[in-house]
C-alpha cells in the first residue's frame, strides 16, 4: 500500500512540474495547442525514402515531421519522435538549431507532441535523423508517460486505459493495426466473391436469430421496449427474399447479455452472410478460401504460430460428422441409438452427467463438447449436427435427426457456424414455435415469435447457405492474442471502483 501511495505522490509531483512548464510555455510562445500544423512526411515514408542513405551523410533536403517524444538524451539534444508509422531521431545543436527552438528543449517532457522542421541526415552510427532548424510545441501533456520498456504491468489497466497500452506496447499497437487489416480483408474478399454488403437494424422489437439473453432498452417516443441485436440473421434472410441480391453479407456488432471470459465479450463482431442457391458444402469452401487469404495477408503464409502451437489455414480443412467424432472419442454410436431415453442411458453409462430431460441430440452435442472440442487444434469442420439444437438448418437426406450444419473449430474454439438454410415456411414456423415454447419453459417470458420474418419466408426464400464467423476469435488466432480483450479496442469492464 505504501508503494502505491509513493507512486501516486510521484505522479502528482510530475504533473505539477508539467503544469509549471505549461505556464512558462504559454508565457513564452502563447498558443501551446495550435489548431493546425503542416507535416510534409510521415516517419515511415521518411525511412523508406532514405533507406539507401549512407552513414555519416548529410542532405540539404528539408522535411517537416510531427509526433510524440518517447525519449530524450543529453538535455534534449537527441530525441526520439514517434508518429503512428514509426520513429525518427531529432538532433538539436547550437550550430544548426536557432536559440528560440533550443530554449524549448528544457520545457519538453516525454509524451509531449511536437513538430520539427530540418534537414535529413544519417549519423555515423547509421541512425536516420533530422537536424532541427525549427521546433514547434503542438501539445503539452499534463500526465507522465508510463515507463516505455515495461509498459503497463497491470493487465486491467491496459484494458481500461487502452491509449496508454498502445502508447507503450508495440505488440498491442501492431495487433490493432492488424485487426483493421483483417476487417478490410474480410470485406474485400466478400465483395470480390460477389457478395453485397448491407446494414441491418441494431435495435429489434423482437429478438432472434440465435439463442442468447438480450440487452433490453426502451424507445421513449414509440413507447416500445426494444432489444440490442443478438444476430442479424432474420433480417439478412429477408434481404434474400427481396431479390435485392443473391449474395448478401454484413460485418456487424452483436450484443449478448451473458458471461465474460477470454473468449466472450458482451458486444462482439461477426461477419454473417447468405448465399442463394448454395448449400453448407459451398460455405465450407468459402470459409477455407477466406481464412487462407487472411493468413496470407497478415503473415505472408497460411501457417502461423499461436502460443506454442503451429496453425495451418491451408485447405482443405478436416471434415468430420459429429456422430463419427463422438464415436471415435467414446465408442458410443449415436446413430444406432433410437430414443432419448437410450441416449441418456448411454451417456450415463459412459460417465457423463446429462440433464434428466436431455434429448438424443442434446446428449450427442454435450458429449461432443466434453470429449471432442478440446482436441480440435487445427482448423476442422464438424458437420451433421442434431436437429434438436439446429432450428434453422435443413435435414440430412436419409437421417432426419441430423441437419446440414457445420461449425468450424480451431485451437478448440468455435470460429464459424453455417447451415444449409431452412426455407420450407411450414417447417420453419413449426420449429420456431417449438423453440419459443422451449424458451418460455426456461423462463424467457419476453421471447416472442417473429411474425414479420415468417411472413417474409411465406413469400418464398430461395435455397441458401448461411454463415456466421466470430471475427474477434478469428483475429485472436491470426494475431496470437490469448484473450478477446486483447483484440477489442475498448472491451467491457467492471466499474473502476469494483
Amino acid at each position: 500500500m505504501s508503494e502505491q501511495k509513493n507512486e501516486t505522490a510521484l505522479s502528482s509531483d510530475a504533473a505539477e512540474v508539467r503544469a509549471q512548464k505549461l505556464k512558462l510555455l504559454r508565457e513564452k510562445i502563447g498558443d501551446v495547442y495550435p489548431a493546425h500544423f503542416h507535416r510534409t512526411i510521415t516517419n515511415a515514408e521518411l525511412s523508406a525514402k532514405y533507406e539507401d542513405l549512407a552513414p555519416d551523410t548529410e542532405t540539404q533536403d528539408i522535411v517537416t515531421v510531427a509526433g510524440r517524444v518517447y525519449s530524450s538524451r543529453n538535455s534534449g539534444m537527441f530525441m526520439d519522435l514517434h508518429d503512428a508509422s514509426g520513429k525518427i531521431q531529432i538532433f538539436s545543436h547550437k550550430d544548426i538549431t536557432p536559440e528560440a527552438s533550443r530554449e524549448l528543449l528544457s520545457l519538453i517532457d516525454l509524451g509531449d507532441i511536437i513538430g520539427v522542421t530540418g534537414a535529413v541526415r544519417r549519423t555515423k552510427r547509421g541512425e536516420l535523423s533530422i537536424n532541427a532548424r525549427e521546433i514547434t510545441m503542438l501539445t503539452k501533456t499534463l500526465l507522465p508517460m508510463p515507463e516505455k520498456y515495461h509498459g503497463l504491468a497491470d493487465i486491467e489497466l491496459r484494458y481500461r486505459k487502452r491509449h496508454l497500452d498502445i502508447l507503450t506496447n508495440e505488440e498491442s499497437k501492431l495487433r490493432f493495426q492488424q485487426r483493421s487489416k483483417i476487417l478490410s480483408g474480410i470485406r474485400r474478399f466478400m465483395e470480390n466473391d460477389g457478395f453485397m454488403e448491407v446494414e441491418t437494424p441494431m435495435l429489434h422489437s423482437v429478438y432472434g436469430g440465435a439463442t442468447a439473453e438480450p440487452f433490453k432498452t426502451h424507445h421513449n417516443t414509440l413507447k416500445l421496449d426494444m432489444y440490442l441485436r443478438i444476430a442479424p440473421e432474420l433480417y439478412l434472410k429477408r434481404t434474400l427474399v427481396s431479390g435485392l441480391t443473391d449474395k448478401v453479407f454484413e460485418i456487424n456488432r452483436n450484443f449478448r447479455n451473458e458471461g465474460v471470459s477470454t473468449r466472450h465479450n458482451p458486444e462482439f463482431t461477426m461477419m454473417e452472410c447468405y448465399w442463394a442457391y448454395a448449400d453448407y458444402e459451398d460455405i465450407m469452401d468459402l470459409v477455407e478460401r477466406l481464412f487462407a487469404e487472411l493468413a496470407m495477408s497478415i503473415h505472408g503464409t497460411t501457417e502461423f504460430a499461436f502460443g506454442d502451437k503451429q496453425i495451418s489455414f491451408a485447405g482443405p480443412f478436416k471434415r468430420v460428422p459429429m456422430p463419427d467424432a463422438v464415436k471415435d472419442a467414446t465408442g458410443i454410436d449415436f446413430l444406432a441409438i433410437k430414443t432419448d431415453e437410450e441416449a441418456r442411458a448411454a451417456a450415463k453409462a459412459a460417465g457423463f452427467e446429462v440433464e434428466k430431460d436431455a434429448t438424443w441430440g442434446e446428449c450427442l452435442a454435450f458429449i461432443f463438447e466434453e470429449k471432442v472440442e478440446s482436441t480440435l487444434i487445427q482448423p476442422s469442420h464438424v458437420t451433421h449436427f442434431p436437429k434438436d439444437i439446429s432450428p434453422f438448418a435443413k435435414e440430412v437426406p436419409g437421417e432426419p435427426r441430423l441437419v446440414e450444419r457445420f461449425e468450424t473449430y480451431c485451437n478448440a474454439w468455435e470460429i464459424g457456424n453455417a447451415f444449409s438454410e431452412l426455407n420450407d415456411p411450414e417447417e420453419q414456423r413449426a420449429r420456431m414455435i417449438d423453440q419459443l415454447q422451449q424458451a418460455h419453459a426456461r423462463g424467457e417470458k419476453e421471447k416472442q415469435l417473429d411474425d414479420e420474418f415468417l411472413d417474409a419466408i411465406d413469400q418464398g426464400m430461395p435455397p441458401a447457405g448461411g454463415l456466421g464467423i466470430g471475427v474477434d476469435r478469428l483475429i485472436m488466432l491470426l494475431t496470437n492474442a490469448p484473450s478477446i480483450r486483447d483484440v477489442i479496442l475498448f472491451p467491457a469492464r467492471r466499474h473502476k471502483n469494483d
